[in-house]
Protein backbone atom coordinates (compact mmCIF):
# COMPACT_ATOMS: atom_id res chain seq x y z
CA UNK A 1 0.00 0.00 0.00
CA UNK A 2 1.12 3.31 -0.72
CA UNK A 3 0.70 6.61 1.35
CA UNK A 4 1.11 9.99 0.06
CA UNK A 5 1.73 12.91 2.77
CA UNK A 6 -0.39 16.13 2.48
CA UNK A 7 2.15 18.60 2.53
CA UNK A 8 1.39 21.29 5.54
CA UNK A 9 1.45 24.92 4.58
CA UNK A 10 3.95 27.20 6.53
CA UNK A 11 2.06 29.96 8.39
CA UNK A 12 5.02 32.30 8.71
CA UNK A 13 6.07 32.18 5.21
CA UNK A 14 1.97 32.51 4.15
CA UNK A 15 0.48 34.75 6.23
CA UNK A 16 -1.79 36.34 3.70
CA UNK A 17 -3.45 32.88 2.43
CA UNK A 18 -3.95 31.76 5.81
CA UNK A 19 -5.97 34.99 6.47
CA UNK A 20 -7.83 34.04 3.13
CA UNK A 21 -8.49 31.02 3.76
CA UNK A 22 -9.83 31.99 7.74
CA UNK A 23 -12.10 34.63 6.13
CA UNK A 24 -13.27 31.97 3.54
CA UNK A 25 -14.63 29.55 6.81
CA UNK A 26 -15.98 32.13 8.18
CA UNK A 27 -18.14 33.17 5.74
CA UNK A 28 -19.00 29.66 4.61
CA UNK A 29 -20.10 28.68 8.32
CA UNK A 30 -22.21 31.96 8.23
CA UNK A 31 -23.89 31.02 4.99
CA UNK A 32 -24.47 27.16 6.29
CA UNK A 33 -26.49 28.66 9.53
CA UNK A 34 -28.25 31.17 7.45
CA UNK A 35 -29.46 28.50 5.01
CA UNK A 36 -30.60 25.69 7.80
CA UNK A 37 -34.18 24.94 8.07
CA UNK A 38 -36.13 26.73 10.89
CA UNK A 39 -36.34 22.97 12.43
CA UNK A 40 -32.90 22.55 13.58
CA UNK A 41 -32.50 25.43 15.81
CA UNK A 42 -32.79 25.38 18.90
CA UNK A 43 -35.91 24.54 21.59
CA UNK A 44 -37.07 27.83 23.20
CA UNK A 45 -36.02 28.26 26.96
CA UNK A 46 -40.09 27.84 27.94
CA UNK A 47 -42.99 27.22 26.51
CA UNK A 48 -44.60 29.21 29.35
CA UNK A 49 -45.87 31.96 27.67
CA UNK A 50 -48.00 29.36 24.68
CA UNK A 51 -48.78 26.95 27.93
CA UNK A 52 -50.47 30.44 29.55
CA UNK A 53 -52.41 31.06 26.73
CA UNK A 54 -54.60 27.69 25.89
CA UNK A 55 -54.12 26.28 29.54
CA UNK A 56 -57.74 28.23 30.31
CA UNK A 57 -59.22 26.48 27.70
CA UNK A 58 -58.46 22.79 29.16
CA UNK A 59 -61.32 21.60 31.42
CA UNK A 60 -61.70 19.02 33.48
CA UNK A 61 -64.59 16.31 32.95
CA UNK A 62 -66.14 14.85 36.28
CA UNK A 63 -68.73 12.02 35.59
CA UNK A 64 -70.92 10.08 38.22
CA UNK A 65 -72.88 7.27 37.55
CA UNK A 66 -74.80 4.19 39.03
CA UNK A 67 -73.32 1.14 39.59
CA UNK A 68 -75.31 -1.79 40.37
CA UNK A 69 -74.34 -3.72 43.63
CA UNK A 70 -73.63 -7.20 43.31
CA UNK A 71 -76.22 -9.66 45.08
CA UNK A 72 -74.23 -12.12 46.80
CA UNK A 73 -74.12 -14.77 49.48
CA UNK A 74 -72.52 -13.99 52.43
CA UNK A 75 -71.27 -15.41 56.00
CA UNK A 76 -73.73 -13.99 58.68
CA UNK A 77 -72.01 -12.24 61.91
CA UNK A 78 -73.61 -12.70 64.82
CA UNK A 79 -73.16 -11.15 68.10
CA UNK A 80 -74.96 -11.32 71.68
CA UNK A 81 -77.12 -8.74 72.52
CA UNK A 82 -75.78 -5.83 73.63
CA UNK A 83 -72.61 -6.19 71.26
CA UNK A 84 -71.17 -3.10 70.47
CA UNK A 85 -70.74 -4.93 67.31
CA UNK A 86 -74.14 -6.09 66.31
CA UNK A 87 -75.80 -2.91 65.07
CA UNK A 88 -72.80 -2.54 62.27
CA UNK A 89 -72.60 -6.08 61.06
CA UNK A 90 -76.55 -6.06 60.74
CA UNK A 91 -75.97 -3.07 58.59
CA UNK A 92 -73.07 -4.47 56.74
CA UNK A 93 -75.49 -8.02 56.37
CA UNK A 94 -78.19 -6.01 54.76
CA UNK A 95 -75.68 -4.05 52.20
CA UNK A 96 -73.64 -7.20 51.09
CA UNK A 97 -77.03 -9.01 50.44
CA UNK A 98 -79.60 -6.57 48.46
CA UNK A 99 -77.13 -5.01 46.06
CA UNK A 100 -77.89 -1.70 46.13
CA UNK A 101 -76.81 0.69 43.58
CA UNK A 102 -74.10 2.94 44.58
CA UNK A 103 -72.86 5.82 42.67
CA UNK A 104 -69.58 6.08 41.28
CA UNK A 105 -67.63 9.24 39.98
CA UNK A 106 -64.78 8.93 37.35
CA UNK A 107 -62.75 11.54 36.12
CA UNK A 108 -61.39 12.65 32.85
CA UNK A 109 -60.15 15.64 30.39
CA UNK A 110 -61.47 17.79 27.68
CA UNK A 111 -60.96 20.88 25.99
CA UNK A 112 -62.98 23.82 24.59
CA UNK A 113 -63.59 24.24 21.06
CA UNK A 114 -66.09 26.89 21.00
CA UNK A 115 -66.75 30.28 23.09
CA UNK A 116 -70.41 29.44 23.02
CA UNK A 117 -69.45 26.33 25.28
CA UNK A 118 -68.75 23.17 23.28
CA UNK A 119 -66.00 21.24 24.81
CA UNK A 120 -64.33 17.97 23.36
CA UNK A 121 -64.03 14.64 25.20
CA UNK A 122 -63.58 11.21 24.84
CA UNK A 123 -66.59 8.99 24.57
CA UNK A 124 -65.70 6.67 27.05
CA UNK A 125 -65.17 9.37 29.72
CA UNK A 126 -69.12 10.05 29.14
CA UNK A 127 -70.49 7.14 27.95
CA UNK A 128 -73.47 5.54 30.34
CA UNK A 129 -72.99 9.16 33.30
CA UNK A 130 -75.99 10.03 35.02
CA UNK A 131 -74.37 13.14 35.13
CA UNK A 132 -71.25 15.58 33.82
CA UNK A 133 -69.46 18.45 35.22
CA UNK A 134 -66.98 20.28 33.24
CA UNK A 135 -64.59 22.10 35.76
CA UNK A 136 -62.39 24.93 34.55
CA UNK A 137 -59.18 25.71 35.38
CA UNK A 138 -60.14 28.68 37.87
CA UNK A 139 -62.45 26.27 39.34
CA UNK A 140 -65.76 27.48 38.07
CA UNK A 141 -68.21 24.34 36.81
CA UNK A 142 -70.74 23.73 34.59
CA UNK A 143 -73.32 21.42 33.85
CA UNK A 144 -73.18 19.52 30.54
CA UNK A 145 -75.02 17.70 28.13
CA UNK A 146 -73.86 15.66 25.70
CA UNK A 147 -74.62 16.69 21.81
CA UNK A 148 -73.11 13.65 20.20
CA UNK A 149 -71.23 10.74 20.94
CA UNK A 150 -69.58 8.33 18.68
CA UNK A 151 -68.18 4.85 19.61
CA UNK A 152 -65.75 4.27 16.42
CA UNK A 153 -63.69 6.81 17.32
CA UNK A 154 -63.78 7.35 20.47
CA UNK A 155 -64.61 11.04 20.36
CA UNK A 156 -67.62 13.39 22.66
CA UNK A 157 -69.56 16.21 22.26
CA UNK A 158 -70.79 18.31 25.24
CA UNK A 159 -72.27 21.64 25.24
CA UNK A 160 -72.42 24.07 28.42
CA UNK A 161 -74.75 26.79 28.95
CA UNK A 162 -72.94 30.41 30.01
CA UNK A 163 -73.91 33.79 29.36
CA UNK A 164 -70.15 34.94 29.22
CA UNK A 165 -67.65 33.86 26.49
CA UNK A 166 -65.24 31.02 27.53
CA UNK A 167 -61.38 30.69 26.70
CA UNK A 168 -61.05 28.45 23.36
CA UNK A 169 -58.46 26.67 21.69
CA UNK A 170 -57.74 25.82 17.89
CA UNK A 171 -57.91 22.95 15.69
CA UNK A 172 -54.13 22.13 14.69
CA UNK A 173 -53.17 20.42 10.89
CA UNK A 174 -51.98 16.77 11.99
CA UNK A 175 -51.13 15.97 8.52
CA UNK A 176 -48.14 18.36 8.97
CA UNK A 177 -47.06 16.65 12.29
CA UNK A 178 -43.89 15.07 11.94
CA UNK A 179 -41.90 12.19 14.42
CA UNK A 180 -39.65 13.92 16.39
CA UNK A 181 -42.22 17.18 16.89
CA UNK A 182 -42.99 18.43 20.23
CA UNK A 183 -45.86 17.31 21.72
CA UNK A 184 -47.60 19.49 24.72
CA UNK A 185 -50.30 16.99 26.40
CA UNK A 186 -52.69 18.94 29.04
CA UNK A 187 -55.11 16.86 31.11
CA UNK A 188 -56.48 15.98 34.59
CA UNK A 189 -54.26 12.46 35.45
CA UNK A 190 -55.43 10.96 38.85
CA UNK A 191 -57.60 14.05 39.89
CA UNK A 192 -55.12 16.28 40.07
CA UNK A 193 -56.57 19.01 37.54
CA UNK A 194 -55.06 21.36 34.96
CA UNK A 195 -51.12 19.13 34.46
CA UNK A 196 -49.06 19.61 31.29
CA UNK A 197 -46.54 17.63 30.19
CA UNK A 198 -44.27 17.65 27.43
CA UNK A 199 -42.57 14.82 24.68
CA UNK A 200 -42.32 14.41 21.77
CA UNK A 201 -44.57 12.42 18.95
CA UNK A 202 -42.68 9.00 18.71
CA UNK A 203 -44.57 7.38 15.34
CA UNK A 204 -48.30 8.45 13.25
CA UNK A 205 -50.94 6.42 12.19
CA UNK A 206 -50.87 3.72 14.70
CA UNK A 207 -53.32 1.11 14.54
CA UNK A 208 -53.94 -0.03 17.91
CA UNK A 209 -56.70 -2.23 16.95
CA UNK A 210 -59.51 -0.04 18.81
CA UNK A 211 -62.13 0.72 16.04
CA UNK A 212 -61.78 0.75 12.34
CA UNK A 213 -60.88 4.15 11.92
CA UNK A 214 -57.74 4.18 13.80
CA UNK A 215 -55.12 6.78 13.60
CA UNK A 216 -53.03 7.74 16.36
CA UNK A 217 -50.04 9.95 16.95
CA UNK A 218 -47.83 7.86 19.98
CA UNK A 219 -46.20 10.08 22.09
CA UNK A 220 -44.01 10.36 25.21
CA UNK A 221 -45.31 13.28 26.62
CA UNK A 222 -46.76 11.91 30.09
CA UNK A 223 -50.20 10.71 29.68
CA UNK A 224 -52.12 9.21 32.85
CA UNK A 225 -55.54 7.87 33.83
CA UNK A 226 -57.65 10.95 34.02
CA UNK A 227 -55.46 12.43 30.90
CA UNK A 228 -58.56 10.81 28.65
CA UNK A 229 -60.08 13.54 26.87
CA UNK A 230 -57.76 15.88 27.18
CA UNK A 231 -56.03 18.21 23.88
CA UNK A 232 -52.45 17.42 22.53
CA UNK A 233 -50.62 20.62 21.22
CA UNK A 234 -47.94 21.85 18.85
CA UNK A 235 -45.63 24.36 19.82
CA UNK A 236 -48.30 27.18 18.60
CA UNK A 237 -50.71 26.02 21.00
CA UNK A 238 -52.73 24.30 17.71
CA UNK A 239 -54.71 21.13 19.03
CA UNK A 240 -53.40 18.07 16.58
CA UNK A 241 -54.62 15.34 19.11
CA UNK A 242 -57.26 14.23 21.45
CA UNK A 243 -55.13 11.93 24.26
CA UNK A 244 -57.34 8.96 24.23
CA UNK A 245 -55.24 5.74 25.38
CA UNK A 246 -51.93 4.49 26.61
CA UNK A 247 -49.88 1.11 26.76
CA UNK A 248 -49.01 0.30 30.41
CA UNK A 249 -49.02 -2.63 32.43
CA UNK A 250 -48.88 -0.99 35.95
CA UNK A 251 -51.36 1.72 34.79
CA UNK A 252 -48.78 4.92 34.56
CA UNK A 253 -47.32 6.02 32.15
CA UNK A 254 -44.35 4.79 30.73
CA UNK A 255 -44.11 6.95 27.51
CA UNK A 256 -46.47 4.98 25.40
CA UNK A 257 -49.41 7.22 25.08
CA UNK A 258 -51.74 6.99 22.25
CA UNK A 259 -53.77 9.93 20.75
CA UNK A 260 -57.05 10.46 18.32
CA UNK A 261 -55.41 12.68 15.15
CA UNK A 262 -57.09 16.00 14.95
CA UNK A 263 -57.61 15.87 11.28
CA UNK A 264 -59.93 12.72 12.04
CA UNK A 265 -61.51 14.32 15.20
CA UNK A 266 -62.48 17.57 13.61
CA UNK A 267 -64.40 16.04 10.79
CA UNK A 268 -65.92 13.49 13.25
CA UNK A 269 -66.65 16.40 15.70
CA UNK A 270 -68.21 18.47 13.29
CA UNK A 271 -70.95 16.44 12.42
CA UNK A 272 -71.88 15.65 15.99
CA UNK A 273 -72.21 19.62 16.21
CA UNK A 274 -74.30 19.64 13.23
CA UNK A 275 -76.30 16.71 13.06
CA UNK A 276 -75.67 15.21 16.55
CA UNK A 277 -74.35 11.64 14.93
CA UNK A 278 -71.89 10.87 12.32
CA UNK A 279 -72.87 10.54 9.00
CA UNK A 280 -70.55 8.72 7.32
CA UNK A 281 -69.75 7.16 3.70
CA UNK A 282 -70.43 3.88 2.85
CA UNK A 283 -69.51 1.85 0.02
CA UNK A 284 -70.09 -1.78 0.74
CA UNK A 285 -67.18 -3.77 0.43
CA UNK A 286 -64.69 -6.13 2.44
CA UNK A 287 -61.25 -5.68 1.97
CA UNK A 288 -57.88 -7.16 2.83
CA UNK A 289 -54.65 -6.16 2.75
CA UNK A 290 -52.24 -6.28 -0.44
CA UNK A 291 -48.94 -8.20 0.42
CA UNK A 292 -45.97 -8.93 -1.94
CA UNK A 293 -46.89 -11.40 -3.24
CA UNK A 294 -50.82 -11.12 -3.62
CA UNK A 295 -49.32 -8.32 -5.86
CA UNK A 296 -47.09 -10.52 -8.01
CA UNK A 297 -50.39 -12.49 -8.49
CA UNK A 298 -52.15 -10.00 -9.93
CA UNK A 299 -49.47 -8.29 -11.92
CA UNK A 300 -48.81 -5.00 -9.70
CA UNK A 301 -45.49 -4.09 -9.42
CA UNK A 302 -45.92 -2.84 -6.06
CA UNK A 303 -47.52 -3.88 -3.40
CA UNK A 304 -50.66 -0.80 -2.53
CA UNK A 305 -53.84 -0.75 -2.53
CA UNK A 306 -57.03 -2.49 -1.04
CA UNK A 307 -58.56 -6.10 -2.42
CA UNK A 308 -61.71 -6.68 -2.33
CA UNK A 309 -62.50 -9.85 -0.78
CA UNK A 310 -66.42 -9.27 -1.23
CA UNK A 311 -69.02 -7.16 -2.46
CA UNK A 312 -72.26 -6.32 -0.76
CA UNK A 313 -75.34 -7.11 -1.87
CA UNK A 314 -77.31 -3.79 -2.91
CA UNK A 315 -74.30 -1.78 -1.95
CA UNK A 316 -72.72 1.76 -3.75
CA UNK A 317 -69.73 -0.67 -4.77
CA UNK A 318 -72.17 -3.24 -6.43
CA UNK A 319 -73.75 -0.42 -8.62
CA UNK A 320 -70.83 0.94 -9.68
CA UNK A 321 -69.51 -2.49 -10.60
CA UNK A 322 -66.67 -2.82 -8.49
CA UNK A 323 -65.87 -6.42 -8.24
CA UNK A 324 -64.05 -9.01 -5.77
CA UNK A 325 -60.98 -9.37 -6.52
CA UNK A 326 -60.14 -5.65 -7.84
CA UNK A 327 -58.00 -3.55 -5.88
CA UNK A 328 -58.74 -0.26 -5.21
CA UNK A 329 -55.80 1.99 -5.97
CA UNK A 330 -57.42 5.27 -6.34
CA UNK A 331 -60.36 7.11 -4.24
CA UNK A 332 -61.55 10.18 -4.77
CA UNK A 333 -58.53 11.20 -6.71
CA UNK A 334 -56.45 9.79 -3.43
CA UNK A 335 -54.25 7.11 -3.54
CA UNK A 336 -55.02 3.90 -1.43
CA UNK A 337 -51.49 3.10 0.50
CA UNK A 338 -52.96 0.58 1.80
CA UNK A 339 -55.87 -1.48 2.78
CA UNK A 340 -56.26 0.10 6.79
CA UNK A 341 -56.59 3.90 4.84
CA UNK A 342 -59.56 3.24 2.65
CA UNK A 343 -62.42 2.64 5.56
CA UNK A 344 -61.40 6.07 7.00
CA UNK A 345 -60.86 7.75 3.13
CA UNK A 346 -64.57 6.87 2.56
CA UNK A 347 -66.35 7.62 5.95
CA UNK A 348 -64.74 10.70 5.62
CA UNK A 349 -66.42 11.79 2.43
CA UNK A 350 -69.73 13.28 2.61
CA UNK A 351 -72.54 10.74 1.65
CA UNK A 352 -74.78 11.10 -1.89
CA UNK A 353 -71.15 12.39 -3.79
CA UNK A 354 -70.10 10.74 -6.76
CA UNK A 355 -66.65 9.79 -6.39
CA UNK A 356 -64.00 8.23 -9.06
CA UNK A 357 -62.41 4.82 -8.19
CA UNK A 358 -59.42 3.56 -9.71
CA UNK A 359 -58.96 -0.20 -9.79
CA UNK A 360 -56.82 -2.85 -10.93
CA UNK A 361 -58.61 -5.38 -12.84
CA UNK A 362 -57.39 -8.13 -15.28
CA UNK A 363 -54.14 -6.57 -15.86
CA UNK A 364 -55.32 -3.17 -16.18
CA UNK A 365 -56.61 0.01 -14.78
CA UNK A 366 -60.44 0.83 -14.46
CA UNK A 367 -61.95 3.77 -13.99
CA UNK A 368 -65.28 3.23 -11.82
CA UNK A 369 -68.04 6.53 -10.49
CA UNK A 370 -69.20 5.33 -7.24
CA UNK A 371 -72.19 7.53 -5.39
CA UNK A 372 -71.40 6.75 -1.99
CA UNK A 373 -74.47 5.58 0.74
CA UNK A 374 -74.59 6.40 4.57
CA UNK A 375 -73.25 3.95 6.42
CA UNK A 376 -75.44 4.71 9.79
CA UNK A 377 -78.27 3.32 7.75
CA UNK A 378 -77.29 0.44 6.72
CA UNK A 379 -78.11 -2.86 8.60
CA UNK A 380 -74.91 -4.42 8.53
CA UNK A 381 -76.33 -7.33 10.38
CA UNK A 382 -77.89 -8.86 7.14
CA UNK A 383 -75.40 -7.16 4.42
CA UNK A 384 -71.98 -8.74 5.76
CA UNK A 385 -72.41 -12.03 4.90
CA UNK A 386 -71.27 -13.38 1.65
CA UNK A 387 -71.79 -16.74 0.32
CA UNK A 388 -71.05 -18.83 -3.03
CA UNK A 389 -73.68 -20.90 -4.41
CA UNK A 390 -73.55 -23.68 -6.61
CA UNK A 391 -73.69 -27.82 -7.00
CA UNK A 392 -71.51 -30.52 -6.22
CA UNK A 393 -69.19 -31.22 -8.79
CA UNK A 394 -67.80 -34.82 -8.79
CA UNK A 395 -63.94 -35.00 -8.92
CA UNK A 396 -61.21 -37.30 -8.22
CA UNK A 397 -58.36 -36.33 -5.35
CA UNK A 398 -55.16 -34.39 -6.76
CA UNK A 399 -52.49 -33.71 -5.51
CA UNK A 400 -50.80 -30.34 -6.76
CA UNK A 401 -46.94 -30.37 -5.74
CA UNK A 402 -46.32 -26.83 -6.71
CA UNK A 403 -48.88 -26.02 -4.01
CA UNK A 404 -47.85 -28.51 -1.32
CA UNK A 405 -51.74 -29.33 -0.95
CA UNK A 406 -54.24 -32.07 -2.07
CA UNK A 407 -57.24 -31.18 -2.91
CA UNK A 408 -60.56 -32.97 -4.69
CA UNK A 409 -63.94 -31.51 -6.18
CA UNK A 410 -66.90 -31.42 -3.63
CA UNK A 411 -68.90 -34.53 -3.16
CA UNK A 412 -71.71 -34.81 -0.69
CA UNK A 413 -69.13 -37.50 0.90
CA UNK A 414 -66.27 -34.70 1.27
CA UNK A 415 -68.81 -31.82 2.48
CA UNK A 416 -70.42 -34.22 5.35
CA UNK A 417 -66.61 -35.44 6.67
CA UNK A 418 -65.69 -31.32 6.77
CA UNK A 419 -69.31 -30.10 7.44
CA UNK A 420 -69.25 -27.83 4.64
CA UNK A 421 -72.31 -25.65 4.16
CA UNK A 422 -74.90 -26.89 1.63
CA UNK A 423 -74.16 -25.02 -1.56
CA UNK A 424 -71.07 -24.00 -1.78
CA UNK A 425 -69.23 -24.39 -4.88
CA UNK A 426 -65.68 -25.05 -5.56
CA UNK A 427 -62.71 -27.64 -4.71
CA UNK A 428 -61.80 -29.19 -1.20
CA UNK A 429 -58.39 -28.97 0.19
CA UNK A 430 -58.00 -32.73 1.86
CA UNK A 431 -54.14 -32.58 2.64
CA UNK A 432 -51.34 -30.47 2.94
CA UNK A 433 -47.79 -30.84 3.47
CA UNK A 434 -45.84 -29.65 6.51
CA UNK A 435 -43.38 -26.61 5.98
CA UNK A 436 -45.81 -25.84 3.27
CA UNK A 437 -46.45 -22.19 2.24
CA UNK A 438 -49.95 -23.41 2.17
CA UNK A 439 -49.58 -23.81 6.37
CA UNK A 440 -47.66 -20.73 7.18
CA UNK A 441 -50.70 -18.98 5.43
CA UNK A 442 -53.13 -20.55 7.69
CA UNK A 443 -54.52 -22.81 5.19
CA UNK A 444 -56.48 -26.68 6.39
CA UNK A 445 -58.06 -29.60 5.37
CA UNK A 446 -61.36 -28.51 5.05
CA UNK A 447 -61.10 -24.87 3.55
CA UNK A 448 -62.63 -24.74 -0.09
CA UNK A 449 -60.63 -22.76 -2.87
CA UNK A 450 -63.36 -21.27 -4.43
CA UNK A 451 -61.34 -19.48 -7.41
CA UNK A 452 -57.69 -19.02 -8.58
CA UNK A 453 -56.09 -15.81 -10.21
CA UNK A 454 -59.58 -14.59 -9.96
CA UNK A 455 -60.99 -17.41 -12.12
CA UNK A 456 -63.64 -19.81 -10.11
CA UNK A 457 -62.72 -23.37 -10.07
CA UNK A 458 -64.80 -26.48 -9.65
CA UNK A 459 -61.99 -29.47 -10.22
CA UNK A 460 -58.19 -30.10 -9.57
CA UNK A 461 -57.36 -29.82 -13.19
CA UNK A 462 -58.31 -25.80 -13.15
CA UNK A 463 -56.13 -25.40 -10.40
CA UNK A 464 -53.66 -26.96 -12.07
CA UNK A 465 -54.24 -25.11 -15.03
CA UNK A 466 -54.05 -21.77 -13.25
CA UNK A 467 -51.02 -22.64 -11.52
CA UNK A 468 -49.43 -23.42 -15.28
CA UNK A 469 -50.39 -20.30 -16.88
CA UNK A 470 -49.03 -18.50 -13.90
CA UNK A 471 -45.69 -19.77 -14.34
CA UNK A 472 -45.65 -18.90 -17.93
CA UNK A 473 -46.61 -15.96 -17.11
CA UNK A 474 -43.38 -15.80 -14.62
CA UNK A 475 -45.20 -14.87 -11.50
CA UNK A 476 -44.24 -16.76 -8.34
CA UNK A 477 -47.83 -16.79 -6.93
CA UNK A 478 -50.68 -17.69 -7.10
CA UNK A 479 -54.23 -15.81 -5.78
CA UNK A 480 -56.68 -18.22 -4.32
CA UNK A 481 -59.95 -17.40 -2.76
CA UNK A 482 -61.16 -19.29 0.25
CA UNK A 483 -64.41 -20.30 2.01
CA UNK A 484 -64.34 -21.39 5.02
CA UNK A 485 -67.86 -21.30 6.86
CA UNK A 486 -68.89 -18.40 5.96
CA UNK A 487 -66.13 -16.19 5.46
CA UNK A 488 -64.23 -15.52 1.98
CA UNK A 489 -60.88 -14.53 1.96
CA UNK A 490 -57.81 -14.09 -0.58
CA UNK A 491 -54.46 -15.88 0.15
CA UNK A 492 -51.37 -15.72 -2.08
CA UNK A 493 -49.53 -19.00 -2.18
CA UNK A 494 -46.08 -19.31 -3.80
CA UNK A 495 -45.26 -21.53 -6.78
CA UNK A 496 -42.81 -24.38 -5.76
CA UNK A 497 -40.56 -24.40 -8.75
CA UNK A 498 -38.06 -27.17 -7.98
Amino acid sequence: MRLTRINAINVVAYPKLIICLSLMLLLAGSIAWMSAPASALQAPESFADVIEGILPAVVDIVTTQKVAGRQQEVPNFEFPPGSPFRDFFEEFNRRRRDGTPRQATSLGSGFIIDSKGFVVTNNHVVEGAESITVRMNNGTRYDAEIVGRDEKTDLALLKVETKTPLPSVEWGNSDAVRVGDWAIAIGNPMGLGGTVTMGIISARQRDINSGPYDDYFQTDASINRGNSGGPLFNVDGKVIGINTAIFSQSGGSIGIGFAVSSSLAQNVIGQLRKFGSTRRGWLGVQIQAVTEEIADSLGLKVATGALVGGVLKDSPAAAAGIKTGDVILLFDGKPVVDQSRLPRMVAETDVGKNVVVKVWRDGKDVGLSVNLGELEKVDQASLTTLSVHGADVPSGRESIDELGMSMAGLTAELAEKFQLDSGVEGVVITDIEEDSDAVKKGLRAGDVIVEVNQNKVTTPAEIEKEVQQALQLGRRSVLLRIQRGGDLNFVALRIKTS
